[in-house]
């Protein structure tokens, strides 16, 4: 149905339902302050037209369209914006800070942020640094802009111009990363039925791919001198002995600065990392040489009786800072010339190159083969 056949307010169901998209966003009156808007994807939701203090009119988002959680039909959009409206001392008028924030608080079940924490909710699996991570990207570079606003009336063009500005800034990955979160997000919405279109969507096609993340490793040739130097390491004795696990194991280094005594069997000298601590979500074994298990027990003269290996500076029950092994190479000279994951590049290239069976050196890896090897 075309908005031009409308013949009465307030719309029936039959009319909010048959709406067709068109070029460029419309709205429709439904009486009282109440708006019907149609999006050019096809989304439909509820927003009430209000006056602010300085005497300028704007829209409130109410909610989506529909019978769905979080949805609001032609009735619940009509009662919902009565009472808002019934909190002014004057109908149409939101004129106290205090009238305001209860109709923000009305509002606030559809907007991004209460989405935001709906999804992350629902990521159970997630271990803690992820959550910590994910989150801190929301925190950091969403909610300021969107959190507050319904996530129905957030358009396509207002998502590309806050990723393109992240773009600018020079961080990729946080860009990457926060294009998937919210795209995921989104996708909450749609498949639970409280919108029909994601509005990030396609959008990669529009944002500069981020650099493969190659990471950086010295040439043979110069990896003996970097080991020298790492076992002189004058810094910290127990961020050194980390290096020198990490060329021998060519673990990832979380998986490293994270681990425990108790993952450890010095009987059959294996190190065994249980799934939730792995990239994969699968436990993966380590055989220790004689070289590794000697500097294990060095490492335990350091950390005493924590059952952590590497103890934090501030927090004795938390590891040592995600970027201990990097700050450590970048104090011998290595910035941009070896990265702390780079010895498994190392030792990869270096396997290969040997004739040892490739198969099992992306099992020592904890690579899963699945067309594509995993880093």
């Amino acid at each position: 149905m075309k908005r031009s056949e409308i013949k009465r307010i307030p719309l029936a169901d039959t009319v909010l339902n048959t709406l067709e998209p068109e070029d460029k966003e419309y709205r429709v009156h439904d009486g009282n302050g109440l708006y019907f808007r149609v999006t050019p994807t096809g989304n439909k939701s509820w927003q009430l037209r209000y006056k602010k203090s300085d005497g300028k009119w704007s829209f409130m988002g109410l909610g989506g369209y529909g019978q769905g959680t979080h949805q609001l039909t032609g009735k619940q959009a009509r009662e919902k914006a009565h009472s808002i409206l019934s909190a002014s001392e004057e109908p149409g008028e939101l004129n106290t800070i205090k009238r305001r924030q209860h109709a923000e608080a009305m509002a606030s079940e559809a907007s991004f942020k209460a989405l935001a924490e709906e999804w992350v909710e629902s990521k159970t699996a997630w271990v803690k640094g992820t959550r910590t991570r994910n989150l801190g990207a929301l925190k950091k570079h969403v909610f300021p802009k969107f959190g507050h606003r319904p996530y129905v009336d957030i358009t396509t063009m207002e998502w590309l111009t806050l990723l393109r500005g992240l773009e600018q800034a020079g961080i990729a990955e946080q860009t990457k990363r926060v294009r998937a979160l919210c795209r995921d997000i989104y996708d909450l919405a749609r498949v639970t039925g409280r919108i029909q279109h994601n509005p990030l969507e396609g959008l990669h096609k529009y944002l500069t791919p981020p650099k493969n993340k190659n990471y950086s490793h010295v040439s043979q040739d110069e990896l003996p001198a970097l080991l020298r130097a790492i076992r002189r390491y004058p810094h910290a004795p127990d961020v050194g002995i980390g290096l020198q696990l990490l060329s021998l194991l060519f673990c990832r280094p979380s998986e490293l600065r994270t681990a425990r005594w108790d993952e450890f069997n010095f009987q059959t000298n294996l190190w065994t990392i249980p799934a939730e601590r792995t990239k994969k979500r699968r436990e993966h074994v380590i055989p220790l040489l004689r070289q590794a298990v000697a500097l294990l027990q060095q490492l335990q003269e350091i950390s005493g009786m924590s059952p952590l290996l590497f103890v934090g500076c501030n927090n004795g029950a938390q590891p040592r800072s995600n970027t201990v092994f990097l700050m450590a190479l970048r104090r011998l000279g290595c910035e941009g010339r070896q990265a702390a994951h780079g010895f498994r590049h190392i030792a990869s290239t270096l396997l290969n190159e040997h004739g040892f069976n490739s198969d099992h050196i992306e099992a020592q890896l904890a690579h899963v083969k699945d067309r594509v090897a995993g880093v």
